[in-house]
């Protein structure tokens, strides 16, 4: 072989073996757009726990995954939220357990009032067997569950004082769309009314309602010490949670992509709880200082016997008395 055809033979021959890796190379993975729904705004947990979820999935698999959160209740409210995630329109969210017991009536024992006793105690019912099954119902109901969270005990709110449960009689109260909150506050002679939370401070406003009940968080985000500056601290149900994908869109993601959303969300979820604590007293602080009064409750003995009622007519739903009674010894 000549010296010249010599060296173009090693020439091709190097430039092959330069060309082959990028040959092999598969294509740069495409980025995936997750949809996520959020009822309030940035300054909130409800959005603040999504850009947590964002950086440490980055950090993880740069590059794979874009977060497009949609604060502020623009995509709708729980339940529309929870229906387009089962149609896939939207890819994760997080909800109270009320808003999605209409799919897995069995979470209501985590909605049951004057159940839990405390953060700590709800805790340990969702990270053990409790929390195991009703992950496993909502996975057949096409909710990926990554996490429970604690938004904190839910208050009575009105227009005018109320401590007694007396004093609810004849009112007009604004509930989560479930029978279980409908039967609590029939319990006290009031008219309970199913309103999504997006439309509360407008029903409020004019009339259609006159009290409601919420956490102390969200009613700072919704301004609601505009319209009920009256809150009653009666701690009546432990507002849990869950932060959750939608079944399809899970679907098509690797095993490396599900345990890496999976960890995320799992500590997203500890974050939440730590940021609702810390929100809660800044909320409290801001309805004070727009008028708001926190009350105490009278014969608080009387509001709990209401309560039991309750139990009593979800015993079957979420398992029978004797499962409510080990949750309440947990």
């Amino acid at each position: 072989m000549s010296q010249l055809k010599r060296r173009s033979f090693m020439a091709v021959t190097a430039g092959a073996a330069f060309a082959a890796p990028a040959l092999l190379r598969p294509a740069a993975a495409r980025t995936t757009t997750i949809t996520v729904a959020s009822l309030l705004g940035e300054d909130k947990p409800e959005t603040k726990i999504w850009r947590h979820v964002a950086e440490q999935v980055e950090q993880k698999l740069p590059g794979r995954f874009r977060f497009n959160v949609v604060a502020n209740g623009a995509l709708g409210g729980e339940k529309e939220v929870a229906e387009a995630t089962r149609l896939g329109s939207v890819q994760a969210s997080l909800s109270t357990v009320s808003a999605l017991s209409g799919w897995v009536p069995e979470l209501q024992i985590l909605d049951l009032p004057f159940l839990y006793r405390d953060a700590a105690h709800l805790r340990r019912v969702v990270t053990g067997s409790t929390g195991e099954a009703l992950s496993a119902r909502l996975a057949a109901q096409n909710f990926i569950s990554c996490g429970f969270i604690d938004y904190g005990a839910r208050h009575l709110l009105t227009k005018t004082p109320v401590t007694r449960p007396e004093q609810l009689k004849g009112q007009r109260i604004r509930v989560i769309q479930s029978p279980l909150h409908t039967k609590l506050w029939s319990a006290y002679g009031a008219a309970p009314v199913g309103i999504p939370i997006t439309e509360t401070y407008n029903a409020l406003s004019t009339g259609v309602v006159d009290a409601m009940d919420l956490t102390k968080s969200a009613y700072a985000g919704f301004k609601l010490y505009e319209v009920v500056p009256s809150m009653t601290e009666t701690g009546h149900i432990r507002a849990s949670g869950i932060v959750f994908f939608a079944a399809s869109f899970w679907k098509t993601l690797s095993p490396e992509e599900q345990a890496v959303l999976q960890t995320a969300a799992g500590e997203g979820a500890l974050y939440f709880n730590q940021l609702i604590v810390e929100d809660e007293a800044r909320s409290m602080e801001t309805a004070k200082a727009h008028g708001g009064k926190l009350l105490q409750p009278e014969a608080f003995e009387t509001w709990q016997a209401g309560a039991k009622n309750v139990w009593q007519d979800f015993a079957t739903v979420v398992g029978g008395m004797d499962r409510i009674e080990a949750v309440q010894q947990a």
